[in-house]
């Protein structure tokens, strides 16, 4: 397994010839995609570029028109137990009359099948991860109760609860406030430390060199992915985003931040 920031030379995702449409209209076009394991990755766009539809492709969410998708060499049906997912904030029915700790509690299904109802251990598991995320003491408010920050919290520590090698978070930065982005990154550090692979949608330019140690550039099709040193680059972000973007700072390729 990767820690401290190394790269493994494993491959914990592998999409070949990924295209997915809606109504005859292409959303993800031909995408190869290789990602080692143990990398922090951010998948950056401009909107409507695909990313999410990336996700949800890899994940069997929605249907794929062509392409193929590896999990450590496996498929998702497979792998199941080794992808954690944090959806979009938004895509989720905060209405739903459960708990903080029963979502956390979620996450370990998985582990022990939907109808086997959680003991002692499970719940401990479940207070661990919400300590991590700093909601221990929310543990048993509902989850309409919360602050759009304690809510993305509280999906990480489902997340974090189900012990995943490979996650998915789609969005995890968006509408929260500064002390919950440090929070959440802080997080994604220590996965990558302990060897997880971590896939990132998001938007925000300007921290992904701060953030991500490997950056995948996506409009429809994959203009490029890698180390984020080599493939964050102005020539790359033109590319993306179709020359829409301005320069951040004076360097042979310099970063630059979408307008």
């Amino acid at each position: 397994m990767a820690s401290n920031g190394k790269h493994s030379t494993a491959t914990a995702l592998a999409i070949n010839d990924l295209t997915v449409a809606y109504n005859g209209k292409p959303a993800l076009w031909d995408v190869d995609l290789e990602v080692p394991e143990g990398v922090l990755m951010a998948v950056v766009g401009p909107n409507g570029a695909g990313k999410s539809t990336l996700i949800k492709a890899a994940l069997d969410l929605i249907p794929r028109a062509t392409g193929e998708v590896r999990f450590y060499g496996q498929p998702y049906v497979k792998a199941r137990r080794w992808v954690g997912y944090v959806p979009q904030r938004s895509s989720v029915d905060w209405d739903f009359p459960t708990s903080v700790l029963d979502v956390v509690m979620m996450g370990l299904y998985g582990q022990l099948g939907w109808f086997k109802r959680p003991g002692k251990n499970a719940r401990a598991l479940a207070m661990q991860a919400l300590e991590q995320v700093s909601l221990a003491d929310l543990a048993h408010r509902q989850i309409s109760q919360l602050s759009g920050g304690q809510q993305q919290r509280t999906f990480l520590a489902r997340a974090l609860v189900q012990d995943a090698q490979l996650y998915f978070m789609d969005e995890p930065f968006a509408a929260v406030d500064a002390v919950t982005e440090r929070a959440i990154v802080g997080l994604l550090h220590e996965l990558r430390a302990r060897g997880k692979t971590v896939i990132v949608v998001h938007h925000d330019l300007q921290t992904v060199p701060e953030y991500f140690d490997w950056v995948t550039l996506l409009n429809v099709e994959r203009i490029a992915s890698g180390p984020t040193e080599l493939v964050f680059t102005e020539t790359n972000l033109q590319r993306t985003y179709g020359g829409r973007v301005s320069t951040l700072a004076a360097a042979p390729e310099p970063l630059a931040v979408a307008l």
